[in-house]
């Protein structure tokens, strides 16, 4: 019996003890992490992948068709432009050349053929010769004036020559018995002589007025062959003006020939290295300015309406190190695009473009050796403010109809709060109205508190 008493005993004992605990958590109440609310600052931020890039980038091309000597720049390589120092203090070298006697070739030929057009053109205009035969024709002219005179006058002389003997031969058969038949022979002989010198000093009249029509002529005949030398000038004018343009071309082609980087940068890319024959335009180097590097970013159009340019940007990730970067928007571009997530989803994206620090990126480039196409992450803070009442985001859940609600600590029970939230990211959150600062609200509620139940605070 006293046994059985003694169990009986201990298990009362044991009861009353199991009973006091469960009055006594029960007056305690649930315990919960709380934190209070306090004045901090906030912002609303957009993460996303970027890639640095170059606003621009030079192409060194070829400028006409020829013969490139072998490029001895390779990628990483400084390089400055023409008139310029290098480093080490000597002038800048060429990044590309056409072969030089190629050039050079072309050039005296253009010059050669501009130089035989300069001879026929002075001459053409050398009229020396055409000078004086315009004065002997001129001359002929004047000289053939007496001569036509003094034919005509020979032809009136032998009329007259030819009228008296005819008046002879007729007196002379008026009166046949006077005179001999020798005598009337011979008078019909001088007659017809002086008929065929009235004759013949005809036909030199008309070969004398023959010759001064011709004559008369060469003076014009003189100008006209001059006027034609002009026009020969006009032609070999032009002719010379064309092979002037295309002296003034591979004159121009012969200084384009010896190619310099028009920026003092690095070579990013090497098309051609060894000598070859290649076509106008093809590419031969490509140069930049590392410091210039910006980054680019991809960002949801549904985020990137909150951006706007100048806004401050966070940047980190492996490329950059332990300590971010700061950057600013420095441009938004007004057109987005589509794109696919790496889950198959189309997006519609916009471009967003980070301008560095100068400091930052000097530090980058001279302690991690950042260069264009590095993978970075880049967080655009959209608002910010220094001072607002801020809670933990995981203390906010959503009521039935959508809205903020928190679970406050009053007096040892939780109330359900509504409250107003302003300012919103990954940790924090701004309470704009349905709190002060010093509550206590539950840092990360669980789903099986309710309100009105007793709850204790724990760190």
């Amino acid at each position: 019996m006293k046994r059985n008493t003694w169990i009986l005993l201990a298990g009362a004992v044991v009861g009353l003890i199991a009973i006091g605990a469960v009055v006594a958590g029960s007056m305690s109440g649930v315990p919960v992490r709380v934190v209070e609310v306090r004045w901090d600052s906030i912002h609303e931020s957009v993460d996303e992948r970027g890639i640095t890039r170059l606003p621009r980038t030079y192409l060194i091309t070829m400028p006409f068709d020829g013969r490139i000597t072998a490029i001895g720049f390779q990628e990483g390589d400084t390089v400055y432009p023409e008139g310029t120092k290098d480093a080490q203090g000597q002038d800048a070298k060429p990044v590309a050349r056409v072969v030089p006697g190629d050039v050079q070739w072309t050039v005296d030929e253009a010059a050669a053929i501009v130089g035989q057009l300069e001879e026929a053109i002075k001459k053409n205009n050398d009229t020396a010769v055409e000078d004086i035969l315009l004065d002997q024709a001129n001359k002929f002219v004047e000289s053939m004036v007496p001569t036509v005179k003094s034919a005509q006058e020979q032809v009136k002389a032998s009329d007259k020559k030819y009228e008296f003997f005819s008046k002879i031969l007729k007196r002379y058969l008026e009166t046949p018995n006077i005179l001999s038949e020798h005598d009337i022979d011979q008078a019909r002989l001088d007659e017809f002589e002086s008929y065929i010198d009235v004759e013949q000093d005809k036909l030199v009249l008309q070969a004398m007025l023959s010759l001064q029509a011709a004559t008369d002529l060469l003076p014009e005949m003189v100008q006209r062959y001059t006027g034609r030398k002009s026009l020969t000038e006009a032609v070999l004018l032009k002719e010379k003006a064309e092979a002037t343009a295309r002296l003034d071309q591979v004159v121009e082609n012969q200084r384009r020939g010896t190619m310099y980087s028009p920026v003092e940068g690095v070579v990013l890319k090497r098309y051609v290295s060894n000598e070859r024959q290649l076509s106008a335009g093809t590419s031969l180097l490509e140069i930049g300015n590392l410091d210039e590097l910006e980054v680019e970013a991809d960002v949801l159009s549904l985020d990137v309406v909150d951006a706007h340019e100048g806004a401050r940007v966070e940047i980190h990730g492996p490329a950059i190190g332990p300590e971010p970067v700061v950057g600013k928007v420095s441009r938004i571009y007004p057109a987005g695009f589509t794109k696919v997530s790496s889950l198959g989803v189309e997006q519609q994206r916009v471009k967003v473009i980070v301008q560095l620090e100068k400091d930052d990126l000097a530090r980058l480039r001279r302690q991690r050796n950042m260069g264009v196409g590095y993978r970075v992450r880049v967080r655009i803070f959209t608002q910010e403010k220094e001072r607002a009442l801020v809670v933990p985001r995981s203390a906010l859940f959503r009521d039935s109809q959508g809205g903020w609600q928190v679970y406050a600590l009053q007096s040892g029970r939780l109330a359900v709060r509504d409250v107003k939230i302003g300012l919103l990211n990954d940790e924090l959150a701004e309470v704009a109205a349905g709190l002060e600062e010093g509550d206590q609200v539950v840092r990360a509620p669980e789903k099986r508190l309710v309100a009105g139940q007793r709850a204790s605070a724990r760190e």
